[in-house]
């Protein structure tokens, strides 16, 4: 018999609900492996680059065109959605105003093409013919970066050059056609399929490159450096490069952990907390599949960032700050690395896992002094103070977690219902149901969805294959039903 969760024990009252969830068909993904040449040229700042697309039609359906995000378009002076919120403006953009641009020059390879899109996002490649199943096509697409200055995935700031989200990377395939997503300040609105990449990239020799991928080859080409990486079964590839990079480096469990920074005294003991946390997590929740994992300090204006195989951690953060920011991407390496979730219809899904995750880990290691109780009772109170805030202001206050990332009206809506509620419900689901039956629901989650965009009914699925009937606790919380 399934063990049906009871939350009324730990002060959470359940409004009754029907099965939300329901079994569904898992959608085939798109197949496509990426090869990219670029060189940065710190002079006009700039990354001048070519990306081959081989594409294979995986789905069921014909496909006439191929649509690519150009997330750096984001930057430009007269974007609809720019890429920074408000509140961080002064912050992120630390030299005063800069903007940055992506220019497509060419498209080989398509009968034509036109930059499309709500916000001049998107890349449309008309095929000569179209694909069916199993038909294959490549494209081979030049492409120009402006970087601006900014403290933000894809910039130049004052230490290191991030180079997140840079290339023509083909939108996510859903519900029988490929996804549009504009770039929203609150939450990270990217969804990728898994893909292989090999990426060639010239620097001045000065410089060193923390890379999704592992490094095939380096050569000194007189004034430049040449750097090779490759990546399989990955959804992105991302870099970070600096001509003051130092590192640290060792194994854990046999894979590659390693730290690039520039401005950290105690780097080895930075080090030391992102193997204890990759090793937890690899213990807990299943092996990590990669050979390496790699982590960056830079300049941002968040606290972290989170790529495959890579983590962006802002030189800002220190002490207990830094351990959770550690912590927390690296969970992000299990929860939206490997198992992929989408991001812009449910944030909580690899948001709220991931800071959960990383107060489990913290619970084991005592040392760091973050009390997974303290914290999740600190996620609670905030949550109660923007229930309260915002019901006294608006008249009401919508606590739905499955929500469009432009849905939010604020960022602190967004942390609040996405990481502050989502780390309550895991924590009263894990109570209801025992540490036994919670971790394993969620190795089965890991287990089942590698490499996948898994949908929330895939989460419940996971729980439900263990034992648990959680269907309503799920929908209570996710459909803003659950009173906290």
């Amino acid at each position: 018999m399934k063990k049906i969760v009871s939350l009324i024990l730990f002060g959470v009252s359940v409004l009754t609900a029907l099965p939300f969830f329901v079994s569904c068909k898992k959608e085939r993904k798109v197949g496509s492996r990426y090869e990219i040449t670029a060189e940065y040229i710190p002079e006009n700042a700039t990354l001048t680059g070519a990306v081959k697309v081989q594409f294979e039609n995986v789905t069921d359906n014909e496909i006439s065109v191929l649509k690519f995000q150009l997330y750096p378009n984001a930057y430009r002076e007269d974007a609809l959605y720019a890429p920074v919120s408000q509140n961080l403006k002064n912050d992120a953009y630390y030299a005063g105003e800069s903007y940055g641009e992506m220019v497509v020059s060419s498209v080989n390879g398509a009968k034509s093409w036109e930059v499309m899109g709500e916000d001049e996002n998107i890349l449309y490649a008309y095929l000569p013919q179209s694909l069916f199943p199993s038909d294959k096509v490549v494209l081979d697409i030049g492409f120009m970066v402006k970087l601006a200055k900014v403290k933000h995935r894809t910039g130049i700031t004052p230490n290191a050059v991030n180079l997140g989200n840079f290339f023509p990377i083909l939108c996510s395939y859903k519900n029988g056609e490929f996804t549009e997503t504009a770039y929203y300040s609150d939450g990270d609105p990217f969804v990728s399929d898994c893909a292989h990449f090999k990426v060639t990239l010239k620097t001045p020799k000065e410089y060193l490159v923390a890379s999704t991928g592992e490094t095939v080859s380096e050569r000194t080409l007189e004034s430049k450096k040449e750097h090779v990486f490759q990546a399989e079964n990955v959804r992105d590839f991302a870099l970070v490069l600096s001509d003051k990079f130092r590192v640290a480096q060792t194994q854990a469990n046999g894979k590659t952990v390693s730290y690039y920074y520039y401005a950290d005294g105690e780097a080895e003991k930075t080090l030391a907390c992102a193997v204890e946390a990759f090793c937890y997590f690899e213990k807990t929740f299943g092996e990590y599949p990669y050979s390496t994992y790699s982590l960056a300090q830079t300049g941002l204006c968040h606290a972290g960032m989170e790529y495959p195989r890579l983590s962006m951690i802002s030189s800002d953060a220190t002490g207990a700050q830094l351990h959770r920011v550690i912590a927390h991407e690296t969970a992000h390496q299990w929860w939206y690395g490997v198992v992929g979730s989408d991001q812009i219809e449910n944030a909580w899904q690899d948001e709220g896992l991931a800071e959960y995750s990383a107060l489990c880990f913290f619970e084991e290691y005592e040392k760091y002094g973050i009390k997974r109780e303290d914290a999740v009772g600190n996620s609670l109170k905030e949550y109660r103070s923007y229930y309260d805030v915002y019901g006294s202001v608006l008249g009401r206050t919508d606590t739905k977690m499955s929500r469009h990332l432009k849905e939010y009206l604020s960022e602190y809506e967004y942390k609040c219902l996405s990481y502050d509620k989502a780390v309550v419900m895991f924590d009263a689901l894990r109570k209801s149901v025992g540490d036994k039956k919670f971790f394993a629901g969620l190795k089965k989650y890991y287990a089942e969805n590698r490499y996948q965009i898994a949908t929330p009914e895939a989460m419940v699925g996971s729980f439900e294959k263990v034992g648990l009937d959680v269907n309503g606790f799920f929908h209570s919380f996710l459909q803003g039903k659950a009173v906290l």
